[in-house]
């Protein structure tokens, strides 16, 4: 069995590791940082002093003289002090040397082989070479005469090894300060760790992700849908029923619960500490039983609310689908009805021997016919709400109203997520409440459109009634309120605005005395 390391151990670990390691990686590269600055300004400083060397009046006369060294020897000491050089020498065009700080070397030959830049191409330069006192950082210059002819030049150098041992001393500081820093981590690591195994209640972290996995197996595995919130009022626990159920996604979590499930009763339980108890309520348009308990502290202090509950729509959403089914049943019958009364009489005239007048009523109604059916091919190309506005045509007929649709009307077909069944719920509510607003009209007539043109797709009934008075149009949508006389009103606009409102899309409405207009909006492309 493999060993599992205690939480403390580590923490401790990790943190002085970490610490560690940037502490190493933040040295390295401040000392590579710092050897290249130093470096670059010791190199810098020491073409410098050769440019000033190099452009005294005293230095370039003395090469006129019988003896050069005399002049230049005591001036280049003087300088090589003054700026802490290991040395400066100066030398003729063939690299014969007028000062050294060992003087015995003067008059001998210049060496490192790094004088041609400037004894030929006149150049000023830094460079890196092995002269007699050593590896050296050097900077050279020229040093011309009034012809501006090259007659010699200055070599001005530092030991490589001082440079080091200058980083060095600078790098010793940065040691210090970074072990202290290590050490200040490490007593932090300790004290981290025992707030956070107070934190979680001295659990190691092995436990907490047994627990973890068995939690999340639990939560998925229940049907009820379970919605927790901390005592901010933050969700904190979404099950995969309850995001099922009412149409949420992941992102749902971490937000305020009044954002996402607003009017739900868990402040009331996370305010009083009392369990609320099969409680029907509707949560988006679902009818649900809600079970809501407070979560404790140790200390007794209520820190969240669990609430669990079981769906009571399906059932309901199953009675409105076999309700519409059943309209749209019935209006097929209602046109077969039409038809069937239509060949009575045709079979009638026959019988009497009134051939022309059934063959003049069988043109008329072909006609009719011709020019409804050509008109919703046309323009309509989904079969669904092709076969909702064949059955509205027949009931049209029986009802004697004027079913119109417009020319400037355009559908292809419909998004596979629009269900049949919505269809027939919006499509067939709103054509039924167009024709008993019209029924009490002398010229009864109803216009329906359509377009799929941008982003929506747009359905609108317009009937030529008497409308709907200005005092009752916020209520229009409301679940039971019907204008109607009877039992059983006032579902058909409730369940029209539920089922756009599932669909994503919004349902408008523009009423007078000349008629009412309702308009659906619907997306076209589905929200995840």
């Amino acid at each position: 069995m493999r060993h599992k390391f205690s939480l403390k151990t580590k923490i401790i670990t990790m943190i002085t590791t970490l610490l560690l390691f940037v502490t190493v990686v933040i040295t390295g590269i401040n000392g590579y940082i710092e050897w290249n600055q130093t470096k670059e300004s010791m190199g810098q400083r020491a073409l410098d002093v050769a440019t000033s060397i190099s452009l005294m009046p005293e230095v370039i006369d003395a090469f006129e003289s019988e003896n050069p060294s005399k002049v230049i020897q005591p001036i280049a000491e003087r300088i090589r002090e003054q700026v802490g050089a290991e040395f400066i020498v100066v030398g003729n065009k063939d690299s014969i040397r007028y000062s050294h700080p060992q003087e015995y070397k003067i008059g001998k030959r210049m060496v490192g082989g790094d004088n041609d830049q400037a004894l030929i191409h006149g150049e000023y330069y830094q460079s890196e070479a092995i002269g007699s006192l050593g590896p050296s950082l050097r900077g050279k210059a020229p040093i011309f005469n009034e012809k501006g002819e090259v007659i010699g030049l200055v070599s001005v150098g530092f030991m490589l090894e001082d440079i080091k041992s200058t980083i060095f001393d600078r790098m010793q500081v940065l040691l210090i300060s970074a072990l202290i820093v290590l050490m200040l981590g490490s007593f932090g690591s300790v004290l981290l760790t025992r707030s956070i195994r107070n934190d979680i209640l001295g659990l190691e972290p092995h436990e907490i992700v047994s627990l973890y996995r068995e939690r999340k197996a639990v939560l998925r595995s229940v049907k009820e849908g379970i919605v927790a919130i901390d005592r901010e009022g933050r969700i904190t626990i979404l099950n995969h029923s309850a995001r099922q159920m009412l149409g949420l996604t992941e992102e749902a979590k971490y937000k305020h619960i009044d954002e996402v499930l607003p009017d739900t009763k868990m402040f009331k339980v996370l305010e009083s500490g009392n369990s609320m108890i099969d409680d029907e309520m509707i949560l988006r348009n679902r009818v649900v039983i809600v079970n809501r308990t407070p979560i404790y502290e140790q200390d007794g202090q209520v820190v969240g609310v669990v609430a669990s509950f079981r769906d009571k729509t399906e059932i309901q959403e199953m009675l409105n689908a076999l309700s519409e089914v059943k309209s749209y049943s019935e209006d097929l019958r209602a046109q077969t009805h039409e038809y069937t009364n239509k060949l009575y009489v045709i079979s009638g005239m026959l019988q009497l021997g009134h051939y022309q007048e059934a063959i003049d009523l069988i043109q008329e109604e072909y006609k009719q016919h011709q020019h409804q059916t050509k008109k919703l091919f046309k323009y309509i190309e989904d079969e669904s709400v092709q076969a909702i506005l064949t059955g509205k045509i027949g009931k049209a007929s029986e009802k004697k109203v004027d079913l119109v649709i417009d020319e400037n009307s355009s559908l292809s077909k419909l998004p596979e997520w629009f269900n049949t069944s919505k269809m027939i719920t919006i499509l067939g509510n709103l054509i039924d409440n167009a024709f008993d607003a019209v029924k009490d009209r002398h010229n009864k007539q109803v216009t329906f459109f359509v377009t799929d043109l941008g982003n929506d797709i747009i359905f609108e009934v317009t009937d030529n009634g008497k409308g709907i008075p200005d005092a009752i149009q916020e209520q229009i949508f409301e679940k039971g309120f019907s204008t109607k006389q009877g039992t059983d009103r006032g579902y058909g606009l409730s369940i029209v605005e539920e089922t756009v409102q599932e669909l994503n899309g919004s349902i408008e409405l523009q009423s007078s005395e000349e008629g009412t207009t309702f308009t659906v909006y619907l997306p076209k492309r589905e929200e995840v």
